[in-house]
């Protein structure tokens, strides 16, 4: 995969992931927090999940090795959240950009949080990063529609290159 090609994966994670918090941003603290008995129990704790996901991986990218990760009650509220991913994205853009095409197929040698040790290549690590949040995102999309909230506009990917395309 070329560094344009994850490039342009990394702009439809950021952009569906400011849909998602838009949608987000308008539960009630309590709507927020509340158990809805899914895997993560909450729409913050999934929220939180995701976003301590990828700071793991862009720790790892540097050669970090976390033991734990964050703990999902670390956000009052979805500007804390915005917050921290401003951060991650950050991170991400930076590593993505400094790749050259050799870099992409390069290794990554990394240990999960359970000790367990493994290698995956960057770009796949990278799709995986933006795959994480898809099915995370789609989580808290059935979640707002527990709770009777609006769900987030279109996050597919081929919204994102409608989208990305008009502008030319």
């Amino acid at each position: 995969m070329t560094p344009q090609e994850l490039r342009n994966f990394v702009d439809y994670h950021y952009w569906a992931l400011d849909r998602l918090l838009a949608a987000v941003e308008r539960l009630t603290p309590d709507e927020f927090t509340r158990d809805l008995g899914n895997s993560f129990p909450s729409v913050r704790d999934t929220v939180a999940h995701l976003q301590g996901a990828e700071w793991i991986w862009i720790s790892r990218f540097r050669g970090e090795t976390p033991s734990a990760g964050l703990p999902l009650d670390r956000f009052a509220d979805v500007a804390a959240a915005r917050a921290a991913w401003r951060d991650t994205e950050r991170d991400l853009r930076t590593l993505v950009d400094a790749l050259d095409d050799d870099g992409t197929a390069q290794p990554l040698s990394y240990r999960l949080l359970n000790g367990t040790t493994g290698v995956s290549r960057v770009d796949e690590t990278v799709l995986h990063l933006v795959n994480h949040g898809t099915y995370h995102r789609g989580q808290v999309t059935t979640m707002l529609r527990q709770l009777g909230a609006a769900p987030p506009a279109s996050m597919d990917f081929i919204a994102f290159c409608r989208e990305r395309d008009a502008r030319y």
